[in-house]
């Protein structure tokens, strides 16, 4: 997207302001989809390699923060199939305090939610973390909004059966 003079276009500044909008974001859910940070990254570069790539057409995309997030799940799905070179994005780390006011809670759900099987944790993280409907967290996983239900109700009593002793103390 850079001219033959090694220039920055239009279309190379549009691109950087909506990453740098959503980076943050865009990291958490992969942590909290992988419950890893580094992998998470690893996840992200690929995405935003491959979105970069695609910006012309992405760029008019009707809802492009849905066409990342699908690009961003089918990644973590892949990744777990596949093993290559990690890569770093960054040093500093995004403020999970905003997810989860007290520490201890965060700490304790992610760590749950590390147990719960990839496709629940995904449909969690999308309904809950993402605050996607239903219907969002079908088209982003490319299921039926019936097997969004099914996962989160799954999903939602594993994080129950893993929490309850944590929460009465047991």
């Amino acid at each position: 997207m850079t001219t033959s003079g090694g220039r920055r276009t239009e279309a190379d500044d549009e691109y950087t302001e909506y990453v740098r909008s959503r980076m943050a974001q865009w990291r958490r859910t992969a942590y909290l989809m992988c419950g890893d940070w580094d992998r998470g990254d690893d996840i992200l570069q690929r995405v935003l390699t491959e979105l970069y790539r695609n910006w012309p057409k992405a760029r008019q995309a009707d809802h492009l923060d849905a066409l990342v997030r699908t690009m961003l799940l089918r990644r973590l799905i892949d990744e777990r199939r596949l093993r290559w070179a990690r890569v770093r994005l960054g040093g500093a780390l995004p403020d999970a305090s905003t997810a989860f006011p007290d520490p201890s809670d965060r700490i304790t759900v992610v760590g749950a939610l590390r147990q719960v099987p990839p496709r629940q944790r995904a449909v969690l993280v999308l309904r809950y973390f993402q605050d996607l409907s239903v219907e969002e967290t079908a088209q982003a996983m490319g299921c039926s909004t019936g097997t969004v239900k099914s996962q989160t109700a799954k999903g939602l009593a594993t994080l129950r059966t893993l929490l309850t002793p944590t929460l009465t103390g047991n």
